[in-house]
C-alpha cells in the first residue's frame, strides 16, 4: 500500500501561547486566531516486503533505518523523532518506507512541525486503520509533540493544518471549538505579507518560559495576557466585519504586548522590520509563535503588499510569497 498526506502551516493572528493548558483557563472568552498557508509538509508512506522502518526527510537530508519495529522501540535516541515517535504509536504491523517533506523554513514559526505531526498522523492513521477522527489526531499529535520536545504544547497550531481557512480557537473549560472565521479572504490575501527573518528560533523554551512566570503569578505577565485575550476576542470580531484597519490596530497592541512577556522574544532585525514595514504601508505586524526569530506577519494597506515586501527585502530578511490555504490535511491512497 501507498498513501500520500498534506497539511497546510499556519501564521498565528492574536492569542498564541494562551492556548497552553491551564492558561486559558484563567482568562475570560479566551481565543486564538489563526489561519492556514500555502506552505505544505507533505509524506509518502509504503509498506514493504520486509519488516525494516525506513525513515526519511528530504527537507532535513536526514535518514534512519531500523531492522524492526521492536528496533525502533528499543533505540534510546532517534535521527528523526518526530516521525519514529508516530510510527511507535501506531505500530504498523509491516515494514514502511516513510518519506517526509517541509516547505516551512526550520524554526520559521509558523508551525511546520505541528503540520507535520498532523500529515504523518493522518498517514499512519489511514495505513493502520485506526480509526481516529480529526480531533483525536489532533490530540495524540498534541501529546506526541510535548513527548519530544519536553514541555506543554498548546493547541492552536494544529487546526490550520486540520481544516485550513481562518480560525478562530475557542479555548473553553468544557473543551477546545474550531469556528471558521468567514471574511473576505480574497482581500486578506492581497494584503499578507510573511517575512523570514534566517533565525531559527526555540519554540518550546520561550513558551515553557512564560508559562511558568504565569503559573507562578507574575503579575506582569498575567496582566499582559489578560490584555492580549481581549486584542485576541477584539480580532476575530474585526475579521468576521472585514475591518482591516481595526486588524491592523490590534495586530501592533498584540506584539506590543506580547513582547513584554520575555526576554529575547524580539531581535535586532525584527524591531528594524516592524519600523521600516510601518513607513511602508503596513498597518501591522507581529513575530509568527514565540518569537526570537523565524517569521514575521505583516498586514499591509491594499495596494502597499509589494512596498512593504521591498522593506524586508532591504533589511535583509526574505519574503515568502503565501496565500490562505482553503483547506486541511488531505490524505490518498494511491495503490494497494
Amino acid at each position: 500500500m501507498k498513501i500520500t498526506a498534506q497539511a497546510p502551516c499556519r501564521v498565528d493572528l492574536a492569542g498564541g501561547t494562551l492556548d497552553i493548558w491551564p492558561l486559558y483557563l484563567f482568562h475570560a472568552n479566551a481565543v486564538t486566531v489563526n489561519f492556514a498557508v500555502n506552505r505544505y509538509t507533505s509524506c509518502e508512506l509504503e509498506t514493504r516486503t520486509d519488516s525494516k522502518i525506513v525513515l526519511r526527510s528530504r527537507d532535513l537530508r536526514k535518514e534512519e533505518v531500523f531492522e524492526s519495529l521492536d528496533e525502533l522501540r528499543a533505540a534510546r535516541k532517534y535521527t528523526l523523532p518526530l516521525l519514529a515517535y508516530l510510527v511507535k504509536f501506531f505500530a504498523p504491523d509491516t515494514g514502511i518506507t516513510l518519506d517526509t517533506n517541509s516547505e516551512a523554513p526550520a524554526g520559521a514559526g509558523i508551525s511546520g512541525s505541528s503540520s507535520l505531526i498532523i500529515t504523518v498522523s493522518s498517514a499512519l492513521n489511514k495505513l493502520t486503520s485506526s480509526g481516529y477522527n480529526i480531533e483525536k489526531i489532533r490530540e495524540l499529535s498534541q501529546n506526541i509533540e510535548a513527548q519530544i520536545i519536553k514541555v506543554p504544547t498548546g493547541c492552536q497550531d494544529y487546526y490550520p493544518a486540520m481544516y485550513g481557512g481562518v480560525s478562530a480557537i475557542e479555548l473553553r473549560a468544557d473543551g477546545l471549538r474550531r469556528r471558521e472565521i468567514e471574511c473576505n479572504v480574497a482581500e486578506l490575501n492581497k494584503r499578507i505579507v510573511l517575512a523570514y527573518t534566517g533565525e531559527p528560533r526555540n519554540s518550546g523554551i520561550n513558551n515553557w518560559e512564560v508559562t511558568k512566570l504565569h503559573i507562578d503569578g507574575d503579575k506582569g505577565v498575567i496582566k499582559n495576557f489578560e490584555k492580549i485575550a481581549a486584542i485576541s476576542y477584539a480580532m476575530r470580531k474585526a475579521l468576521e466585519a472585514d475591518d482591516w484597519a481595526t486588524v491592523g490596530k490590534l495586530l501592533r497592541e498584540e506584539w506590543a504586548n506580547r513582547r513584554k512577556n520575555a526576554p529575547g522574544i524580539t531581535t535586532p532585525l525584527i524591531d528594524r522590520l516592524i519600523e521600516g514595514t510601518r513607513k511602508a504601508g503596513a498597518l501591522g505586524g507581529k513575530v509568527c509563535g514565540a518569537g526570537g526569530g523565524g517569521c514575521v506577519f505583516f498586514l499591509a494597506e491594499l495596494g502597499a503588499q509589494e512596498k512593504v515586501a521591498d522593506a524586508i527585502r532591504k533589511e535583509g530578511a526574505e519574503v515568502l510569497p503565501v496565500t490562505v490555504a482553503p483547506q486541511g490535511v488531505k490524505v490518498k491512497v494511491v495503490s494497494r
